[in-house]
């Protein structure tokens, strides 16, 4: 069953010490912490995807928070990108509530999985292109135990470009030139619609180069999508 691939996938990514460079940021930002949480014990490893193994809906972002995602053990809890994602994905009718704290805060997906093309929290929020090149394979393993897969939302030109990569790689077609990164921007890729959003980073969200109102009309685009194709599923009545 796909779903006890990814429970199998899931604890793969969870051992993972391919890049010394993250495995020495994750465990030191682990042990020293930040002092509003002292008295968490930090998860210190890498992040896996989450969500509803029957998701129609994809999302990816770029990595775990320091403090965030490397604190909780699950990808956008525990941050201000969380914060705006969850709400968003809440008023979409994609999540069972609009925060994230921790792993057992009793928060659901619905319809939904999102991972992280990097699962391990980078020093400065930047990745080098071989520890994407690692990961890859993970972000290429989801992708292909989602069965259901009909949209992916990308957070990011740089997250846009790893799925890309990954769905070429998995033996999807990706035209040339590829689609190029606008917020909105929505291209068919059969069988999915790849849409793409700016990242809720704080740095985007405080200067208003992202409103939460734009949030909003990425994930009504995902919603009537799949709508969309549901409605061409069903069979057509005759008589």
């Amino acid at each position: 069953m796909p779903s006890d691939d990814l429970e199998r996938l899931t604890s793969q990514i969870i051992t993972c010490r391919k890049c010394p460079r993250l495995v020495r940021y994750r465990e030191s930002v682990a042990r020293t912490k930040r002092a509003a949480f002292r008295d968490w014990e930090y998860w210190g490893r890498p992040v896996p995807g989450w969500g509803d193994p029957a998701a129609r809906l994809l999302i990816v972002g770029l990595a775990p928070a320091a403090h965030g995602g490397n604190r909780t053990g699950r990808v956008f809890t525990g941050d201000r990108s969380g914060d705006w994602l969850y709400r968003a994905l809440y008023r979409a009718g994609f999540a069972s509530r609009p925060t994230a704290i921790s792993r057992d805060d009793g928060l659901e997906l619905r319809d939904c999985y999102i991972v992280a093309a990097v699962r391990c929290a980078p020093p400065a929020n930047k990745p080098t292109r071989a520890e994407f090149a690692r990961c890859q394979p993970y972000l290429e393993r989801e992708a292909m135990l989602l069965p259901n897969l009909r949209v992916v939302v990308v957070l990011g030109g740089v997250a846009m470009a790893r799925f890309l990569r990954a769905w070429r790689a998995t033996g999807h077609a990706v035209p040339t030139p590829a689609p190029r990164f606008r917020h909105g921007a929505i291209s068919s890729l059969s069988p999915i619609t790849l849409i793409a959003s700016y990242h809720p980073s704080q740095r985007n969200t405080q200067t208003g180069l992202l409103k939460e109102a734009m949030f909003d009309n990425v994930f009504r685009s995902a919603r009537r999508t799949l709508e969309r194709a549901s409605d061409s599923g069903r069979p057509r009545s005759v008589g």
